[in-house]
């Protein structure tokens, strides 16, 4: 789906009802094995030899894991108050994740859309982002599943439009540039609008989650779409300013991207979520971060 979510919005602060929208994040966002912030107290996994005997030789010499995030996505991945450091569910599994091989995380700043490719060149060495598996990216890389979530609209307290995500036609609907909302579910709905003879639902699209879920409050766009943790996160972090309206839909897991000629460190990842979920560390992170629910039972390379 994703993803994005209200990353950059929700590092800003609300008072007595008003937005105050933070600066920009740093373009630097690395941090080392389980030092980014965490909502869930640290807790330090031990190395399994045999996992570690499995990361490439590039990242065994490095004695990290580069991953290229876009850290705009709360709460699966965005940026603390200080505008550098990377914090979210996903950052807090993958460092657990780390922690098996006996390696650290390096978290690096990348728009959503150029991280695939940048698994795929080496620039990463592994993508965390959200990313829904569907069967073009499986096409282009690996990708291990992790977790489950689905797409859920967002409207103005009260529904002031009355939205219908079943009939949006003609509606401001927000969606974030690259995600599966922008990319196939809105237009898919618009179009079946238009072949009712109804008006087309007008996309209002940035690459910025953040800047998404901004204009949902502001009154420029009637709704949005986003996938539900990140849909449902914004609704309970803007003072009652936005809610969910309508049921999660699409449910689909959530993937890390490898490189396409490592199958053998990806089903070394699955693994390791395996480990820390039969240790009860997989759904005690989830939950830290309201998401149990969307915790899954099987980990696997390209379901």
């Amino acid at each position: 789906m994703r993803r994005p979510s209200a990353a950059r919005f929700l590092a800003t602060v609300l008072v007595g009802g008003g937005l105050v929208l933070s600066g920009c994040g740093s373009d630097s966002l690395s941090t080392s094995g389980g030092s980014s912030t965490s909502a869930v107290p640290a807790a330090t996994q031990a190395k399994d030899d045999t996992l570690a005997g499995k990361l490439p030789e590039k990242i065994k010499s490095a004695g990290k894991i580069v991953v290229g995030t876009d850290a705009t996505y709360a709460p699966n991945e965005f940026l603390d108050t200080d505008g550098k450091t990377v914090k979210g569910m996903d950052v807090d599994l993958f460092n657990a994740v780390a922690q098996k091989f006996g390696v650290t995380v390096e978290w690096v700043p990348a728009k959503f859309d150029s991280i695939i490719l940048g698994v795929s060149s080496g620039k990463y060495d592994v993508g965390v982002s959200s990313f829904t598996i569907n069967d073009k990216r499986k096409q282009e890389v690996n990708m291990v599943s992790y977790f489950s979530a689905g797409t859920q609209w967002i409207v103005p307290k009260g529904n002031p439009k009355k939205v219908d995500p079943s009939n949006a036609c003609g509606l401001n609907t927000g969606v974030q540039t690259g995600t599966v909302q922008a990319d196939e579910d809105l237009p898919a709905k618009s179009a079946a609008c238009t072949a009712a003879g109804k008006p087309a639902i007008k996309p209002i699209v940035d690459a910025d989650q953040g800047k998404v879920t901004t204009s949902v409050i502001s009154g420029k766009a009637d709704a949005m779409l986003a996938d539900s943790p990140v849909g449902l996160w914004a609704a309970k972090q803007t003072n009652g300013q936005l809610e969910p309206v309508g049921e999660v839909y699409d449910a689909a897991p959530y993937g890390y991207v490898v490189a396409k000629d490592q199958t053998a460190f990806a089903e070394a990842l699955a693994e390791a979520l395996k480990q820390l979920d039969a240790a009860g560390e997989y759904k005690r992170i989830l939950a830290a971060w309201g998401n149990e629910s969307g915790a899954i039972s099987s980990f696997a390379v390209n379901p």
